[in-house]
């Protein structure tokens, strides 16, 4: 592993570059951490029923919005100064995937806002809390690795993410199975349930992006891109 984290941030003759990529995988770092309070945030709000907490959220995305223009300009800028070989290209071009994939978490976040400041109005809280925090818990635990795999340049950790996302998807489905039950036996809970099918809807797709950046953090360190492959394809790529 050390090896392979050499040739991705391997010292250059201009130190000013060095800096660069450095400062690069710092501002990623500071947007992911901004993202992962967003959904945390956002779950909270919905759970605890505070319009107020949401509001905040839906105000903050677009601090996440600008992080993503400003990351995005910064790693073009790179690209056209530095002109990177392959170790330092795959850096640059994984991070403005990773923060596109950033960015659309923060949009699922501000979705659970939006649900939140509904219900709250609501004042009564439907069935499926429950759910919400378990898969909640599920999908913010990724994404933290998901951006400590980043900085560490840990693909075996990536791997791991990668096998996680399958267990959303069964929880997802499992968690959408119980509410349609629940909807079918009282018609009076239909809205308030399909508002928190919205809910795990964007929480399983927290899950995806997190999976996406566990994808490139592969690419980063192995070299080889691992989208639309198989989990045991990629574990031979990192394992191999």
């Amino acid at each position: 592993m050390d090896d392979k984290k050499d040739e991705v941030y391997g010292d250059h003759i201009s130190h000013k570059f060095n800096d660069e990529l450095m400062e690069l995988k710092a501002e990623f770092l500071t947007m992911g951490g901004m993202v992962e309070s967003q959904v945390e945030n956002a779950i909270q709000a919905l759970v605890d029923g505070d319009g107020h907490l949401a509001e905040q959220i839906r105000l903050n995305d677009k601090k996440v919005d600008r992080l993503e223009v400003s990351l995005d300009e910064e790693a073009t800028l790179i690209i056209a100064r530095r002109q990177p070989t392959a170790r330092d290209l795959r850096l640059v071009i994984s991070v403005i995937k990773m923060v596109a994939d950033l960015e659309r978490i923060g949009d699922e976040a501000k979705k659970i806002a939006k649900v939140a400041m509904t219900l709250a109005e609501e004042g009564h809280a439907p069935r499926g809390y429950v759910e919400v925090r378990h898969i909640g818990v599920h999908v913010q635990t990724m994404l933290h690795d998901a951006l400590d795999a980043f900085a560490r340049l840990d693909s075996t950790q990536a791997l791991r993410i990668m096998k996680e996302d399958k267990r959303v998807d069964e929880e997802y489905q499992a968690a959408a199975r119980a509410l349609l039950t629940f909807m079918m036996e009282d018609t009076r809970n239909i809205s308030r349930c399909m508002s928190v099918m919205w809910v795990l809807r964007a929480l399983e797709r927290v899950g995806d992006h997190a999976c996406n950046i566990a994808e490139n953090v592969i690419f980063m360190v192995e070299g080889e891109d691992v989208r639309h492959t198989s989990v045991e394809e990629a574990e031979r790529v990192v394992t191999g």
